[in-house]
C-alpha cells in the first residue's frame, strides 16, 4: 500500500470494502495507433512535427484530463474532442495502463474478486506522472500494457511519442496533486448513475458473460461507494463539467474552441536564414568531372530507368565513403607481411548503424552494406499530410541499443528539411547523441540544409550537391525529379512533390 505522503493525494483516504472489479482495456490488444474520422486519420501514437531553433518542441503539449465514473463515457468524449479538434497528432493515455503489478497475495485476492481496482492505491501514480510529464515535453515514452487476466504487465511495452494534444482519461485522473499540475484543462464527465449502471449491465452481460444479479451486486457493493468517496468529490477541481457525456456536443464544441486558442501554429524554421552562408556542418562532395557527369545523367529527364539506377548507385557509393571519413578513428599499428609495422587508423566507436527514411532512402542501403560489413539497418517512414502539409511519422523500426551508435541517416533528396528534422528528432528520442548523427543525401536544397543545421547544429550533413531553390510545390530547382518514382519505375501524379505520400524526402 502506498503511503499518504508518497501519493500526496488531494482527497483523504477512507477505508472501504474490497472491490472485485474486473475490466478489460484496449491497451491489452495489438491495435494500430489510428483513429479514423470522416475528415482524416489521426495518429494516436503521437509526434509533434515542428521544433524550434534548438531542435526542441516549440511549445509543450496541451494536456486534457478527463475524469468520471466507470462507464460515464470518458472514452466517447475523448474521441469526440479529437474528431472536432481535427489535428493530426494526439496521444490517448488511459489510466488502465498504470495499474500496479499485483503481489502474490494480491493476485489471490483478485482471483477471488476481492481486490479493489477502484481504490487510488491500485494505480502506479509515480510511473503515471513521470510518463505524462515526458509526453508533455514532447519526448517518447514506453507505456506498460496491463493484462487483466494475469493482473500483471506484459513483457512488451508500447512506445508512444509526444504530440500537440494529449488526452488523459481515467477514474482517478484528478486524484493526485502532482498529476493535476500537468493538466492544462480538467474535464469531468458527469453521467447519471442509472445510465452508468445500465451501461455496465450491458457491457458485463454481453461482453463478459456475467449474470445480471452479480453485476448489480458488484455495482452496489463496490463501484458505487468508490465513486462517491474518491471520484465524485474531484468534480469540484474540474474546469468544465460535461453532463450527458459524449452526446453533449455544445460542451465539446466549447472545449475544442478553447484548445484551438491555446495551440501554437506551425513554425517554419529556415525562412530567416536563407541568405546566410551555408553552415560549417555541411560537406559537399567535390564536383569533379566524374561527379558532375553523373549528375548530368541522373538529372536528365530523358535518362532511362536503368541508367538512372546505375549512376545513382555510383554516386551513393561515393557519398557513403565520404560520410565514413567523418567517423572518429584512432591510431592502429599492424604488421605487414614483410614484418614491418604500419601505422594505420581504425574506427573508434561502439558501432555503426544505418537508418533509411523510406521509401527513397532505402535505395542507399546497399551502398552502406557494401562498405560496412554487418552494419545494422533501421527504417523510418515519414509521409506528408496532404491537407496540412505537415510531416507525419507512420512507421519506425530501429535496432536495439542504438543509443551509443554512430548513425548514418539516409535520404535521397532533402528540400525543406522537415522529414529529415523529424527523423533526427526520432533518433534523439531514442537517446542517440546528436553529434553521432550523419545525415547523407544525394541532393539537397539550401532551405533544407539551413533548416537541419539551424535545428540540430551538431548533426553532420553530407551531400553530393546543393541546389539553390525550392519552388511553391516544394520541388528542388533545378532538381532531380521524384527520385523514388524514377528509381522504382512508378508514375508520379501530375502535381507530384518531394513531399508526397510515396516520396517522403524533403
Amino acid at each position: 500500500t502506498r503511503s499518504e505522503g508518497s501519493l500526496d493525494r488531494l482527497l483523504p483516504s477512507v477505508s472501504t470494502g474490497l472491490s472485485p472489479r474486473k475490466r478489460t482495456t484496449s491497451q491489452c490488444k495489438s491495435e494500430p495507433p489510428l483513429l479514423r474520422t470522416s475528415k482524416r486519420t489521426i495518429y494516436t501514437a503521437g509526434r509533434p512535427p515542428w521544433y524550434n531553433e534548438h531542435g526542441t518542441q516549440s511549445k509543450e503539449a496541451f494536456v486534457i484530463g478527463l475524469c468520471g465514473g466507470s462507464a460515464s463515457g470518458k472514452t466517447t468524449v475523448a474521441r469526440k474532442i479529437i474528431e472536432a479538434l481535427d489535428v493530426p497528432w494526439v496521444v490517448l493515455l488511459s489510466m488502465d495502463s498504470f495499474y500496479k503489478v499485483l503481489s502474490q497475495d494480491q493476485q489471490i485476492l483478485a482471483a477471488s474478486n476481492d481486490y479493489n481496482f477502484d481504490h487510488p492505491d491500485a494505480f502506479d501514480f509515480d510511473l503515471l506522472t513521470h510518463t505524462l510529464r515526458k509526453l508533455k515535453q514532447g519526448k517518447s515514452v514506453k507505456i506498460p500494457v496491463y493484462d487483466f487476466t494475469t493482473h500483471g504487465r506484459q513483457k512488451e511495452w508500447k512506445t508512444v511519442y509526444g504530440a500537440s494534444v494529449i488526452i488523459f482519461e481515467g477514474i482517478m485522473a484528478f486524484a493526485d496533486k502532482e498529476l493535476l499540475q500537468l493538466l492544462d484543462m480538467k474535464i469531468f464527465v458527469d453521467t447519471d448513475s442509472d445510465i452508468r449502471l445500465v451501461r455496465r449491465l450491458r457491457r458485463d452481460i454481453t461482453e463478459r458473460g456475467r449474470d445480471i444479479e452479480g453485476v448489480i451486486k458488484q455495482y452496489n457493493k463496490f463501484v458505487k461507494p468508490a465513486f462517491e468517496q474518491y471520484i465524485e468529490p474531484t468534480m469540484r477541481l474540474a474546469d468544465i463539467v460535461v453532463p450527458r457525456g459524449g452526446g453533449n456536443m455544445v460542451a465539446i464544441d466549447l472545449i475544442v474552441q478553447h484548445v484551438h486558442s491555446q495551440l501554437e501554429e506551425v513554425r517554419a524554421l529556415a525562412s530567416a536564414h536563407q541568405a546566410q552562408p551555408l553552415p560549417q556542418t555541411l560537406s559537399v562532395l567535390e564536383s569533379t568531372p566524374q561527379v558532375r557527369g553523373m549528375h548530368t545523367i541522373i538529372r536528365n529527364k530523358e535518362t532511362s530507368r536503368d541508367e538512372f539506377i546505375f549512376y545513382s548507385k555510383r554516386l551513393m557509393r561515393l557519398l557513403i565513403e565520404r560520410a565514413l571519413s567523418f567517423l572518429p578513428s584512432q591510431v592502429h599499428i599492424v604488421q605487414t607481411p614483410q614484418g614491418e609495422d604500419y601505422e594505420g587508423r581504425t574506427f573508434h566507436g561502439k558501432r555503426i548503424t544505418g537508418v533509411s527514411i523510406l521509401r527513397a532512402g532505402e535505395t542507399m542501403e546497399p551502398a552502406l552494406r557494401a562498405v560496412c560489413k554487418d552494419v545494422r539497418i533501421g527504417k523510418i517512414l515519414i509521409q506528408t499530410n496532404q491537407d496540412t502539409g505537415e510531416p507525419e511519422l507512420h512507421y519506425l523500426r530501429l535496432p536495439k541499443d542504438i543509443s551509443e551508435d554512430h548513425v548514418i541517416l539516409m535520404d535521397c533528396t532533402v528540400s525543406t528539411g522537415a522529414a529529415a528534422m523529424m527523423a533526427v528528432r526520432v533518433l534523439l528520442d531514442h537517446d542517440v547523441q546528436e553529434d553521432k548523427i550523419l545525415l547523407v543525401s544525394l541532393l539537397m536544397a539550401e532551405m533544407g540544409v539551413h533548416s537541419v543545421a539551424y535545428a540540430f547544429p551538431q548533426v553532420k550533413i553530407i551531400t553530393t550537391a546543393v541546389d539553390k531553390k525550392v519552388n511553391d510545390l516544394f520541388h528542388i530547382i533545378p532538381g532531380i525529379g521524384n527520385f523514388g518514382d524514377r528509381y522504382f519505375g512508378t508514375d508520379a501524379p501530375p502535381d507530384w512533390s518531394d513531399e508526397e505520400m510515396d516520396e517522403p524526402s524533403y
